[in-house]
């Protein structure tokens, strides 16, 4: 079962239903005990960072995060469910995010129209493979966003799979063992988003041990 975090904030249901279209069992949980025995996690986020960020940790379902990373157990942020894996967010200063990636989330270039809503092409950077993007090297994918993630330190730059250019380059997917984020919205993303959610689902099986 892959656990898609409800915490009472955004649009939720459309990611649930897109990897249950691709085939896999994914469900609504809200509690931090529902997603127990998930083979892995999706956290989506739409919205304010800061109203994003207080509506997880009032949850409890923070904690599940940083355990399913700790684990080791596949885990995927959606948008600002990615921004949430990062240290804080200029959008609200005072809100901390999860610190599990180092940096912080900065505004889209002001000589760029806010938010980004379209689609764009999102180009794996020479040399890196990406289980979650596949073997394509470049794919169109669908944004709605005015914060982007700005990764800092050796490991957080080093997870960089994904980047597109709106203003100058943005680092828009990451990927650190099992431990994915996008973005862009790949429920929203046609063909392109329901066969890298496959891939996601598929990684959730290989990662789960046989009862």
């Amino acid at each position: 079962m892959i656990a898609v975090l409800d915490y009472g904030i955004g649009n939720l249901r459309s990611a649930e239903k897109a990897l249950v279209h691709v085939g896999a069992d994914a469900r609504l949980v809200d509690s931090p005990e529902a997603a127990t025995d998930a083979a892995g996690i999706v956290l989506p986020g739409v919205g304010a960072f800061g109203a994003c960020a207080r509506a997880l940790r009032d949850s409890g379902l923070d904690e599940v995060v940083r355990l399913c990373v700790d684990e080791g157990r596949p885990f995927l942020g959606i948008c600002v469910g990615l921004q949430l894996l990062f240290e804080g967010s200029e959008e609200d200063p005072e809100v901390p995010g999860l610190g599990i990636l180092q940096g912080s989330v900065r505004a889209i270039a002001a000589s760029e129209r806010r938010p980004q809503m379209q689609w764009n092409l999102v180009r794996q950077p020479e040399g890196r493979c990406s289980r979650l993007l596949g073997d394509a090297g470049s794919q169109w994918y669908y944004f709605v966003h005015s914060y982007t993630p700005s990764p800092e330190g050796a490991e957080a730059v080093g997870s960089v799979v994904g980047t597109c250019d709106y203003g100058g380059e943005m680092a828009v997917a990451f990927e650190r063992g099992n431990m994915f984020g996008t973005q862009f919205h790949p429920e929203k993303s046609a063909s392109a988003g329901l066969r890298l959610l496959a891939r996601f689902a598929r990684i959730c099986d290989e990662t789960t041990p046989e009862a």
